[in-house]
């Protein structure tokens, strides 16, 4: 796996760099829609309105619903950081911490491949490049790209066979918070450059955008194309390792654009051991999850991820996990 970069940006102090960005914000909810998650928690706890909850923290109400409602397209962070503040001070961080703590899942495993995906992206959204990433089905892939929306400025959209030119340009607005108008697709595209010209810094993820692109029509990439060329914005283009076909086969304007590209290879046995070392597993239970999570032909991390969620349901903090509540755990499955 590797990230090339036309910029020769080592994707490692990248990857560092965003990771120690993340770490100084809250350490207990580290995304924007735990916050958010959170706040509405304790309004509806503490019977407080928005306006109420703006005035006590400093802020205009106008900006509180805004975030509150995933539209606020400027920087979060200052608002955030009062609002984790707040919320210490009422004690109330300190209750959901101790809940969190009790939960047996990781929430996000830093995987050789999800940290190249996160380099990408970051190095996408500061540099406004374009990059492409592509794995198989199960690697991941998904599962990272929605972990770097979390941040601020970031868009993520995940595409689909059945949509139109206007889906896309739907799907791009609700993202950013722009309204939808009735105007001509070539107009709201235009809307969407002019927005990325004034709003610099903001980043696109587009999930699945293998399925965008087929031997009969290329006019749904073409509209990301032209947003890129002519607007200040990073771009991540994502999916299955037919993509990157795709694209050098009917879309080379595009492909010679890239400056990162990450080609996932999957979890590996170190890092499955690095993963499941907090749980009790005996060596044969281990050894068949070693095999979910890294075998060649049908091994990925999902499989790995859907076992271990099912495996936590069933046996208790401190048991044992045996071959025999796998097997329990894989008849709560479809494989």
């Amino acid at each position: 796996m590797n990230v090339m970069s036309a910029m020769e940006t080592d994707p490692k102090s990248v990857v560092a760099d965003y990771i120690s960005k993340q770490q100084k914000k809250n350490t207990v909810y580290e995304s924007k829609q735990s916050v958010t998650s959170l706040t509405n928690e304790f309004m509806s706890k503490k019977k407080l309105t928005i306006s109420g909850f703006a005035e006590t923290l400093g802020v205009s109400r106008s900006m509180l619903s805004l975030y509150l409602n995933g539209k606020y397209t400027s920087d979060p962070t200052e608002l955030e950081g009062k609002i984790m503040e707040h919320l210490k001070e009422a004690g109330f961080i300190k209750e959901n911490a101790e809940e969190k703590q009790s939960l047996r899942m990781p929430t996000f495993y830093r995987s050789s491949d999800s940290i190249e995906v996160l380099g990408a992206c970051q190095s996408c959204q500061e540099y406004g490049a374009l990059g492409v990433v592509v794995g198989k089905s199960g690697y991941g892939k998904t599962y990272s790209l929605r972990q770097f929306s979390r941040v601020g400025r970031v868009c993520y959209i995940e595409c689909d066979d059945s949509m139109t030119s206007k889906d896309l340009i739907d799907a791009l607005e609700k993202a950013i918070g722009l309204p939808s108008g009735l105007v001509s697709i070539w107009k709201r595209t235009e809307n969407l450059k002019d927005f990325f010209n004034v709003n610099k810094g903001y980043l696109l993820i587009i999930d699945e955008a293998d399925k965008l692109i087929s031997k009969n029509t290329q006019k749904k990439i073409e509209i990301l194309r032209a947003i890129f060329d002519q607007s200040n914005v990073g771009m991540i283009l994502a999916g299955e390792p037919a993509l990157e076909a795709k694209l050098k086969s009917y879309l080379p304007r595009l492909a010679n654009r890239v400056d990162f590209y990450t080609n996932l290879h999957g979890i590996n046995r170190k890092e499955v051991a690095e993963l499941l070392q907090p749980y009790n597993f005996t060596s044969e239970a281990l050894e068949e999850m070693y095999r979910r999570a890294a075998n060649v032909q049908t091994g990925c991390f999902r499989l790995l991820d859907r076992t271990l969620k099912n495996v936590l349901r069933i046996a208790g903090t401190d048991d044992v996990i045996t071959l025999d509540v796998i097997d329990k755990a894989s008849s709560m499955m479809m494989l």
